[in-house]
């Protein structure tokens, strides 16, 4: 599906509900089938949550997850770790590119069996689970949280718990610590105290019912709109001030741009007034890699200069998004420079209208341009791909006064 979206409207007044947190209910999903007595409450409605659910809910045979990067490493970990099931995992033509190596190393030096079905390193994956006696194991945490998570929620599960040494530079270190605190909050011990990570073994856990926060990466895409208008006041709900979610860091990057952002009643008004943003923005997003897009499109719109550092792991996203960027920002009449790690926009005075945005099935560049439709119309092609972390996109926009086709 093409969308062609423009929005004449500079003055922005909406209330909106956002789904929960993919990020935290994945892990909490997780969780729940390991500890059976925790419910959960606002999960998220994304296709990588749905596809989570029902893969665990499966539990043999062929598991195809599709691109759901973060079922893909939660899975393995947890599968190979469940006693006499035997499960193929498979996805999409773009997952089998998406290396799990460090991973499934890890797991096997515990013990796990995991052969590789066709290229050594790629899924897919065959997983036959069993018991894992290790109490501990190294893990190289400079290419992706979510190996470090993986095992993490598996560890209490473990007869002796799991001690993970991690080495290289730590990355998305907000993400480790989320799931840290949501294994604290179900009653499960563990620290995590400069390279280790320590998780104690729990056989059975009290009932609970774990409320998830709604999605801030989803909550970003609202910070570029109001950044972008030239008044708005947007009220999004299920947020918290002392948030888990790295990507929470918005509410300090969005000050540049002239957006406030006020804590109320479990939600947050993000408020723009006239006035002049920053002439240029600088950011190490090591720790946040998910908003570079949004950033860096917003900048694109306002005319500003724009540096982002930090992003060594958007080359084995859904796409390769720093490439992904520097394409489609060109398109616009951009100049872009990329490196392994990081972006730079020069400043862009005039952008070319009704161009037609490749989005790669990554639902983030579909979402990221698409505030760009307050600037100049512009066409999204495959528009549903945003279905994999927030199917309401389009609607909420709609309420945003977007005009669609």
């Amino acid at each position: 599906m093409t969308l062609s979206l423009y929005n004449l409207n500079k003055n922005l007044v909406a209330d909106l509900k956002i789904t929960g947190s993919k990020s935290e209910s994945n892990r909490l999903l997780i969780l729940q089938a390991l500890y059976p007595r925790i419910q959960i409450e606002n999960l998220s409605n994304s296709d990588d949550t749905v596809v989570l659910k029902k893969a665990l809910e499966k539990g043999s045979g062929v598991i195809d997850i599709h691109h759901a990067g973060t079922a893909m490493r939660f899975l393995t970990a947890y599968f190979a770790a469940k006693e006499g099931c035997e499960v193929e995992i498979t996805g999409s033509k773009r997952m089998k590119e998406r290396p799990v190596r460090l991973l499934v190393d890890a797991l096997q030096r515990m013990g796990a069996d995991i052969q590789y079905k066709k290229e050594v390193g790629y899924p897919p994956l065959l997983i036959k689970g069993r018991k894992l006696n290790v109490s501990s194991v190294k893990l190289q945490a400079n290419v992706s949280s979510q190996y470090v998570s993986a095992l993490m929620l598996i560890c209490a599960s473990l007869e002796n718990g799991l001690e993970i040494i991690l080495e290289g530079q730590i990355t998305s270190t907000p993400y480790i610590l989320m799931t840290l605190e949501i294994l604290q909050h179900a009653g499960i011990k563990g620290n995590f105290k400069e390279d280790r990570i320590f998780i104690e073994p729990v056989k059975e856990l009290n009932a609970s019912t774990i409320a998830v926060e709604s999605d801030w990466s989803s909550a970003s895409y609202f910070f570029s709109i109001a950044a972008i208008a030239e008044t708005a006041e947007i009220k999004l709900s299920n947020y918290r001030k002392t948030s888990r979610q790295g990507d929470s860091c918005l509410v300090e990057i969005y000050k540049h741009f002239g957006v406030q952002t006020e804590f109320q009643d479990n939600s947050v008004i993000l408020r723009k007034q006239k006035g002049t943003t920053s002439v240029r923005i600088s950011e190490d997003l090591r720790n946040s890699p998910d908003i570079a897009q949004t950033i860096a499109v917003t900048c694109l719109a306002l005319g500003l200069e724009c540096k982002l550092e930090g992003l060594h792991t958007l080359k084995i996203k859904e796409t390769d998004r720093l490439q992904a960027l520097k394409n489609e920002m060109e398109k616009f009449g951009a100049e872009v420079e990329i490196t392994n790690d990081s972006i730079h926009l020069l400043p862009c005075n005039s952008l070319k209208e009704n161009v037609e945005v490749e989005t790669y099935n990554d639902h983030r560049m579909a979402m990221a341009f698409a505030p760009l439709a307050q600037k100049v119309p512009l066409s999204i092609l495959d528009a549903e791909v945003v279905s994999k972390s927030y199917p309401d996109f389009w609607n909420d926009l709609e309420n945003l006064s977007f005009e669609m086709q």
